[in-house]
């Protein structure tokens, strides 16, 4: 038995059906809470805020460590509970790689920032707690970007309360069950509610700061909600990075780091690689690679660690990746593999896709799929690839792939996007900060402005 699993859940009679993302059946109930129970928590998470904040970076660190010792030694039943709530295989490397990320953020250094001293005064800069920091997050990665929200409020010495997407709340009530063990009470609270919780939430007036995963059209509402407050805002929306293949380039040599971080997680990652431009002399050969790639990767319920590939998380993004795919047979897109159901494995399972001769005005390239379909678009002129790549609102992510990596290096410069990776995509570091830019969102998350990011500064002058 899962006593993880046991412990996140209610009884059917209080709580939500939450669904195995693979079979569809009931793993749990999550509670339903009321924005009267949200008022509690953010008042509780007040009322913690100045003795968590008195503790010392020292000692919140030391406690980031515990909790991180804790979520190794719990990864498998955490593991287990991302993967039939989110549908992905190797849950327990998202609980791993959680613990991972709290290690890095407790042993972050900042220190005060010295700006003058000229005998007769001294100024110095510091960074201290905001107070009440509200995290709202995503299906995608509920327990990962959980601990990315947290990990920096809790060591600057802020509290946290945090709202999990309504598709996968009980890997994240689980995981506040391990943070339990280790926080005073108060310090982190979860709120399992729907969207008028979230509003409430961002709007609430003792908010001092938000940050939020997820669509460009909800951070658009958060933007909206924290006008009242005044809160100040981290967000990291949708993506819809584009990456280029320059002439040259060793196909066999790079068609399984694009398939992948085109397919990783079934798709389902704001930095995967979205759409895909190749230059004419590469690119009957890439889309052959990529779809053999597809055609071999294993897709199935996550519980069987041989599968690479899990199911689409929900019916409603199901149908968005049905329509794109779709769209594009109707404008005469070629789809090269893939482009139906795997309905034997699944409701809500879709085949890897490839689609090619496909043009930038396809819905399949100009939206987000946020699924196991990946567009390869031709191109004959370097300057034509980075204008049409450059040529959406969103800006998160971008790679450009090439024999010379001072060529792509000078390529990526001209990419328009809060990270451009060359011969690589989509990797994060928590040391390294990561960021939107256009309707990707602003703000940055990791390293040291990571933490700069959930603090207020202060100047001392004497």
């Amino acid at each position: 038995m899962n006593t993880l699993l046991t412990t996140a859940s209610v009884p059917e009679e209080r709580g939500r059906p939450i669904l195995d993302a693979a079979t569809r059946e009931v793993i749990g109930h999550a509670p339903v809470h009321t924005v009267g129970e949200l008022n509690a928590a953010v008042s509780a998470a007040a009322a913690a805020q100045p003795s968590w904040a008195a503790l010392g970076h020292a000692e919140r660190s030391r406690l980031l460590h515990a909790i991180a010792d804790d979520l190794d030694a719990q990864a498998e039943e955490l593991g287990e509970i991302i993967t039939r709530e989110q549908g992905k295989a190797g849950g327990a490397g998202e609980a791993h790689g959680a613990a991972h990320w709290l290690r890095t953020t407790a042993d972050l250094v900042l220190e005060p920032q010295l700006l003058q001293d000229d005998g007769s005064s001294r100024t110095e800069l510091h960074h201290v707690p905001l107070g009440v920091v509200a995290s709202i997050g995503p299906w995608n990665f509920p327990v990962m970007i959980a601990a990315w929200h947290f990990a920096p409020a809790l060591r600057m010495g802020n509290t946290v309360v945090l709202k999990p997407s309504e598709n996968t709340p009980l890997s994240v009530l689980a995981l506040a069950g391990i943070l339990r063990r280790h926080l005073p009470e108060g310090v982190l609270t979860v709120v399992s509610g729907d969207r008028e919780v979230g509003a409430a939430l961002a709007g609430h007036p003792r908010i001092a700061k938000i940050v939020f995963t997820g669509s460009t059209a909800t951070g658009r509402r958060i933007v909206e909600s924290s006008a009242g407050n005044l809160a100040r805002l981290t967000l990291e929306l949708g993506g819809n990075d584009a990456a280029i293949v320059l002439p040259g380039t060793d196909v066999g040599a790079v068609a399984d780091q694009l398939f992948w971080a085109a397919f990783m997680n079934t798709g389902q990652v704001c930095a995967a690689l979205k759409r895909l431009y190749v230059h004419d002399s590469l690119y009957a050969e890439l889309v052959s690679a990529l779809a053999e790639r597809a055609e071999k990767a294993t897709m199935g319920p996550g519980t069987d660690k041989a599968n690479r590939l899990g199911p689409v998380q929900n019916p409603a993004q199901f149908a968005i990746v049905s329509r794109l795919v779709a769209e594009a047979r109707e404008r005469g897109a070629r789809i090269v593999t893939g482009g139906a159901p795997a309905a034997e494995l699944g409701p809500l399972f879709y085949r890897p896709t490839i689609i090619a001769e496909v043009e930038d005005d396809a819905a399949v390239v100009a939206e987000e799929q946020f699924g196991p379909v990946l567009p390869v678009i031709r191109y004959t002129e370097v300057d034509d690839a980075v204008r049409r790549a450059n040529a959406t609102e969103q800006g998160l992510g971008a790679s450009v792939w090439g024999a010379d990596p001072e060529e792509a290096a000078a390529v990526a410069q001209r990419m328009e996007a809060g990270t451009v990776w060359v011969n690589q995509h989509g990797g994060v570091d928590p040391g390294i900060p990561f960021g939107g830019t256009k309707s990707s969102g602003y703000g940055l998350e990791f390293g040291v402005e990571g933490l700069k990011a959930m603090a207020a500064t202060k100047i001392i002058r004497r």
